[in-house]
């Protein structure tokens, strides 16, 4: 199956050498009036702790945007956020991610030695005004060492139940043990004030870890969690994982594969049972974004349509591999995906390359 390809273009474009110099992490959601928001972070390089997240908004459907502006301009010096935007059923806007504080302007978030993320803390806030204006970040409990990596947004089921999904990863300090096997699942049915635990996803092998995690409700109720999978072995391209709940995150179905083998990926579910899966190639297959249309079960991702919708140049922007270790010479990523109202869908991505960076966007028609 062939996506037909709308429109194409910019949410936002960055200035290099600037303190704003990339973009990264796109999420779109739809608000209740038919406006379409794009949160992302701006940054000055890869690899430093300065992520700043903004909102663009779009009243024609994506065709043209314009910029709202940061998010918390209060806590820009103080604190580098990373994180994404979903929609509750009653209308209000989750940001949900990930906090670290700033000590040095300029400083790494990331430890080569320990393969670490700085120690950081997971945030989440609400808006009541359609993104005009946001609560202060507020706590959620991280019941395990170590830090913890999460692009994906926070889903707020029918039921009203809050779920969200980390993966845990290594600190700067190599004293601390981290169980890193396994994508952390939260969830919380008192809005916030109190969390369970349990493993998401978990992998049998001991020298893999996840990125890039996500988990959507499907239309039926049940949920579904995926994730990359990856562990330390150079080109070992193991397929996204994924899971099944059925009891609002409190318990999932074994992990198991989709037999996709992408790298960071995105969901969104149909109306019909489906979910679209949406992952950068950079290895295995025409280099780009795919997106992929699929009906989960626990033991068979059930696959039922995958094409490319966005052709990458090249993976990488100096020409290293692309593998893992390689992260911070990527030319794309973090692809999502949106339902429009009119039908159709909007994937977003970043991408960086020596004479430009920004959010793109690409505007599809609906798959049958």
């Amino acid at each position: 199956m062939q996506y037909e390809i709308l429109q194409q273009g910019l949410v936002t474009q960055c200035e290099p050498g600037s303190a704003t110099a990339l973009a990264c992490g796109p999420r779109v959601v739809v608000t209740s009036r038919g406006e379409v928001l794009c949160s992302y972070m701006v940054h000055p390089a890869l690899g430093v702790n300065g992520f700043k997240p903004k909102i663009s908004r779009s009243s024609d459907g994506g065709a043209t945007w314009h910029e709202q502006g940061l998010i918390w301009p209060d806590l820009q010096h103080s604190h580098s956020i990373f994180g994404s935007i979903s929609l509750a059923p009653d209308g209000t806007l989750f940001f949900f991610g990930s906090r670290t504080p700033i000590e040095q302007p300029g400083e790494k978030f990331w430890c080569e030695s320990t393969n670490g993320i700085k120690q950081n803390e997971l945030v989440f806030a609400q808006s009541a005004d359609e993104g005009a204006t946001w609560t202060e970040p507020k706590l959620v409990p991280m019941m395990i060492s170590g830090s913890a990596e999460a692009p994906g947004p926070m889903c707020i089921m029918r039921s009203g139940r809050w779920v969200c999904c980390y993966s845990p990863y290594n600190t700067f300090d190599s004293a601390v043990t981290v169980d890193r096997n396994q994508v952390v699942c939260l969830s919380s049915g008192d809005q916030g004030e109190t969390w369970a635990q349990t493993s998401m996803l978990r992998f049998a092998d001991k020298n893999s870890f996840a990125a890039e995690a996500w988990v959507i409700e499907l239309s039926d109720g049940r949920l579904l969690g995926a994730a990359w999978h990856s562990n330390e072995i150079p080109g070992a391209g193991l397929p996204n994982a994924y899971a099944i709940s059925q009891n609002g995150g409190l318990t999932w179905s074994p992990t198991a594969s989709t037999g996709i083998r992408g790298q960071s990926s995105a969901l969104a579910a149909l109306s019909d049972g489906r979910a679209l899966f949406i992952y950068n190639q950079r290895q295995h297959g025409e280099i780009g974004v795919w997106l992929a249309v699929a009906r989960p079960t626990e033991t068979d991702f059930g696959i039922e349509a995958n094409a490319i919708i966005w052709h990458a140049e090249r993976a990488t922007r100096n020409g290293t591999s692309s593998d893992f270790s390689n992260w911070t010479d990527y030319s794309f990523g973090e692809p999502s995906i949106t339902l429009l109202p009119d039908g159709n869908l909007l994937a977003t991505l970043w991408y960086a390359r020596a004479d430009s960076s920004g959010i793109q966007y690409v505007k599809l028609s609906r798959p049958a």
